[in-house]
């Protein structure tokens, strides 16, 4: 994840606006979230796509949502591998007996 925080803060300081304030970034996180909701609930839910829709492609959806979270990492000097870490540990420990395994 390092390589991703690093790639999007060299895109962003290309920028005059730079990062946005983390609000604004939990607003686009949001809409992100919601775009690629949209798609999964086209493709595998009842609510079927109007002719007038275009196809998104989920990677890029993915992706999308991947961008605006690194933002709000960087924004504020959070370190993304350290977090994930995190949460695998609480995934193997804390909650290892939460789900029935296979």
């Amino acid at each position: 994840m390092k390589d991703i925080q690093r790639s999007v803060d060299m895109w962003v300081r290309q920028c005059k606006i730079g990062y946005f304030e983390p609000l604004e970034c939990i607003a686009r996180i949001a809409e992100e979230v919601g775009e690629l909701s949209r798609e999964v609930s086209h493709r595998y839910g009842s609510k079927k796509r109007k002719d007038t829709d275009d196809t998104a492609d989920l990677e890029e959806e993915l992706g999308d949502v991947i961008f605006s979270l690194t933002c709000l990492a960087n924004s504020l000097n959070l370190d993304m591998d350290r977090g994930f870490k995190h949460v695998m540990n609480k995934l193997n420990t804390r909650d290892k007996d939460r789900w029935e395994r296979k």
